[in-house]
């Protein structure tokens, strides 16, 4: 009988009390809704060539089948994936992309670079580091124990790549 008269004796609540639990709800969900806004504004861009202008860079470094990458924003290593290894000719220039190039990149700086070697005379070289120079709008490229420097605006667009090099570069020394 207690029982009873406990659920059928509801305490009325005044208008303000019984909108608090309503309130609470609507609140809630805004909280939600602006979090997960704030989560989807902060999400990486799905290209690395939307990522290479964050640090000061032309999207063309990096040819286009680029198919995903990694970039730690502890240290900045990166890993770019290719679906498949290959070349890319700038002017006179013969460049190599492994299928998996790595790095650190920085503000302005990518070093400790694998996965990426120039053409330089009769031999393949390594490309260990790239920065720009903003006064200038030239980038500059390490190779080996030699540097280069070309115009940032030659990198503007993406290239497209070759499963192929030139004729006279794949009878060569080919790329280690």
């Amino acid at each position: 009988m207690i029982l009873i008269q406990s659920l059928t004796a509801r305490k009325r609540l005044s208008p303000r009390e019984d909108m608090f639990p309503q309130t609470l709800i609507l609140f809630s969900a805004l909280i939600i809704l602006f979090h997960g806004d704030l989560v989807l504004s902060t999400t990486a861009p799905d290209d690395i060539h939307d990522v290479l202008p964050q640090y000061g860079f032309p999207k063309g470094l990096l040819p286009n089948n680029a198919v995903s990458y990694t970039l730690s924003p502890d240290d900045g290593f990166f890993t770019v994936q290719l679906d498949a290894p290959c070349y890319v000719h700038w002017d006179d220039q013969l460049v190599y992309y492994h299928s998996q190039i790595s790095g650190t990149l920085t503000y302005g700086s990518v070093s400790h670079v694998s996965g990426i070697q120039a053409q330089k005379l009769f031999l393949w070289l390594p490309v260990t580091g790239i920065k720009v120079h903003q006064d200038s709008g030239m980038l500059e490229f390490f190779v080996g124990a030699l540097s280069q420097t070309l115009p940032a605006s030659d990198f503007q667009d993406v290239p497209g790549c070759s499963r192929r090099g030139s004729l006279l570069a794949t009878n060569l020394i080919l790329p280690l």
